[in-house]
């Protein structure tokens, strides 16, 4: 254990471990595990340890190894029981055990393909199926997805819902998202086909119980709606190959999940849910992030019709950014000089199970990081700026998302979100259109939806005692005596201090900025206190009324901006189980009820604090969104303000002909000299 680095994810024979204690446990029983993953120290242990470390203390004391586990287990009432364990790994020790009623776990692919199976092999839904009179040669696909809570069944269990389509081509790879079939069923947690019925295709139709004949004129040509190059005719063949050349070999390097570049450290961590996380993040030794990471993503899909609102993912806290993590590859992915990082997750009868290469870590060119010309010597400095990159992919059915944070030589970080693949669709009839969505092939309709992140940002600006300072820039006023404004161009900034818990929202009329601060900390030069400024994702929050389920289930889309004091237990914005959730969990219910109790303390000001940025896209899709979506980019950043005492990049070398090798394109036509 002396090599194991406390933020370090567990190791496959520390999951070994953990399963043997719980097992010991439920002797007699079949625990179905479905997490077991890194409860991760508390953080006043944590702030301890690392000090220690910084000052190179040999034998450091270090926080207990504990995982977190969940199981499902059988109950005595033939019910499945949702239980959540801490187990101390050096005592193989349970120290915690809580048995969660009327809560779920996350889906796995698994699980979903028993889903599929079983509602395939239903004779009502094979009945259903005979009377679509599809194509000669078509095949039927299901596709499940986690139900969305939307009033009109019972939660207390598990179900899943169907959603059918056709495949015309006999290639696996074929998009079957173009033949949207008006079919859907619901499964119960038992795999059992609970309801069958047909989908609304018009704006003023409902569920129907009767089939009706699949509409041949939606049959439309490959070209149209197929991706994949197996089918496709042939590229173009304009590109000429790029490669990323580094001769002198990558500027980064890692000690096992330690990563250092440049002037920065960093720890990579990765789980089951979050996916990447980093933690103990540093530039030329000053701290300042004592955590990073994306705590959930919230995609809800605008189609009022039921049963459409129940297209409506939480993609972490249902599926697992850490579980749809993909096995990244050389040369397609990720460019250059590439370090992968495995991950650990679990089988289900609590085996390690490897991920590999779900993060690299690689850098890029980035542009220009500052230049100036001196226009009276013609004497040009260029600085080319190069950024750290640690990325993960994932696929949640049909969506690609891409999430990274890049680390520049100016300390910003920027964490960049690119949402790509295919969007989920739902049959319509041919001419017939919606004022929630757009018809993208031959009765094909994409619904508008919203994808709506939260990146938590836990700060430790110079230390863990923070404040969050929001700043706005307001014009002098004009004609005010009392104020030196004559010709009306004068304007200065005006900041307040948020003393408690809260959310807020952006407001670009004012230049609203939000800055994490250290007021205990001045800056000598511009007498200020050191921070880092949020540069947010402008987007529009989530449109569902507030009354609707929707809303109630992930409170953090109300505010773009949230701060709370720091808890230990605190990762997940709408609540640590999401599946099948009613509300009344997440960010907002509990400032509520820290608020309302009289023993909590609330105050954010020179504490230690999280801030939590939501932000995403109100996805109204394109017709060049088909068949396969152009990566939509969103960029949130962190930058230094008044943290330094200049440019922290000044001594970033100069960009020279010598290091870069450019060269010049032969091109076959002739020169023309401008004197000709």
């Amino acid at each position: 254990m002396s090599d194991t680095h406390p933020f370090d994810p567990l190791s496959p024979k520390e999951i070994i471990q953990a399963t043997k204690a719980v097992k010991q446990l439920f002797q007699g029983q079949c625990p179905n595990f479905r997490v077991i993953t890194l409860k991760e120290p508390p953080k006043q242990e944590m702030i301890a340890f690392l000090e220690r470390e910084r000052l190179g203390q040999s034998h450091i004391s270090r926080p207990a190894r504990i995982a977190f586990v969940q199981v499902i287990v059988r109950a005595d009432h033939g019910a499945n029981e949702l239980t959540e364990l801490l187990v101390d790994i050096n005592r193989d020790a349970i120290v915690h055990r809580e048995v969660l009623t009327g809560k779920h776990s996350f889906i796995d692919s698994a699980y979903m393909k028993a889903v599929e199976n079983a509602c395939i092999s239903d004779e009502r839904v094979q009945l259903e199926i005979k009377k679509l009179k599809l194509p000669e040669g078509a095949s039927v696909v299901v596709e499940p997805w986690a139900y969305a809570t939307d009033g009109m069944n019972d939660m207390s269990e598990r179900t899943s819902m169907c959603w059918f389509y056709m495949r015309l081509l006999d290639n696996p790879d074929a998009n079957y998202y173009a033949y949207p079939l008006d079919l859907c069923a619901e499964v119960s947690e038992q795999l059992t086909v609970t309801k069958v019925y047909h989908l609304p295709s018009s704006e003023n139709e409902r569920v129907r119980q009767e089939a009706r004949p699949y509409d041949p004129c939606k049959v439309h040509s490959s070209a149209m709606s197929e991706y994949h190059p197996s089918i496709r005719p042939s590229p173009r063949t304009t590109t000429k190959p790029y490669q990323v050349v580094q001769p002198e070999g990558a500027t980064f390097t890692t000690q096992g999940n330690l990563v250092t570049w440049e002037k920065w450290t960093m720890r990579v961590g990765f789980n089951y849910r979050e996916g990447l996380t980093l933690h103990d993040i540093r530039y030329d030794g000053r701290s300042l992030f004592y955590r990073l990471s994306l705590s959930e993503m919230f995609v809800p899909y605008g189609d009022p019709r039921a049963p459409f609102p129940r297209k409506a993912a939480f993609d972490l806290g249902n599926d697992g950014a850490g579980i749809n993590a993909n096995n990244l590859s050389l040369g397609c992915d990720c460019l250059g000089l590439i370090k992968y990082f495995d991950a650990w997750h679990n089988t289900s009868s609590g085996e390690p199970l490897n991920m590999p290469n779900v993060v690299c870590c690689h850098e890029q060119d980035d542009g220009i990081l500052w230049k100036h010309t001196n226009f009276r010597t013609g004497n040009a400095v260029v600085v080319r700026s190069r950024i750290l990159v640690l990325q993960t992919i994932i696929t949640v059915s049909n969506y690609e998302y891409i999430f990274a944070f890049h680390f520049g030589q100016d300390a910003s970080i920027h964490y960049e979100v690119q949402a790509t693949g295919i969007l989920s669709t739902a049959p319509i009839n041919i001419g017939d259109n919606v004022g929630y969505g757009t018809v993208v092939a031959p009765g094909v309709l994409a619904p508008y939806h919203q994808h709506l992140f939260s990146l938590r940002i836990d700060p430790a600006i110079d230390g863990v005692a923070n404040s969050l300072q929001v700043e706005e820039s307001h014009p002098l006023p004009f004609g005010d005596p009392s104020i030196h404004n004559p010709f009306g161009v004068g304007y200065t900034t005006k900041s307040s201090i948020v003393d408690v818990e809260g959310g807020l929202d952006l407001d670009f009329n004012k230049n609203r900025t939000f800055k994490i601060i250290n007021e205990a900390k001045t800056n000598p030069i511009t007498d200020t206190p050191v921070g880092f400024k949020l540069v947010p994702c402008y987007s529009q929050m989530l449109l569902a009324h507030p009354e609707s389920f929707h809303a109630r289930r992930s409170e953090y889309t109300k505010h773009a901006i949230w701060v709370t004091r720091y808890n230990d237990d605190e990762f997940f914005p709408a609540g640590r189980h999401t599946m099948q959730s009613l509300g009344g969990e997440g960010i907002s219910s509990t400032i509520a009820r820290r608020r309302n109790d009289p023993d909590c303390d609330t105050s954010v000001r020179n504490e230690d604090i999280v801030i939590w940025h939501t932000f995403g896209s109100t996805h109204n899709p394109r017709i060049e969104d088909w068949p396969v979506m152009p990566s939509e980019k969103m960029v949130v950043g962190l930058k230094p303000v008044n943290f330094f005492a200049g440019n922290p990049s000044l001594d970033v070398a100069v960009s020279t002909q010598v290091d870069n090798k450019s060269s010049l394109v032969d091109t076959a036509e002739p020169v023309v000299c401008c004197s000709e």
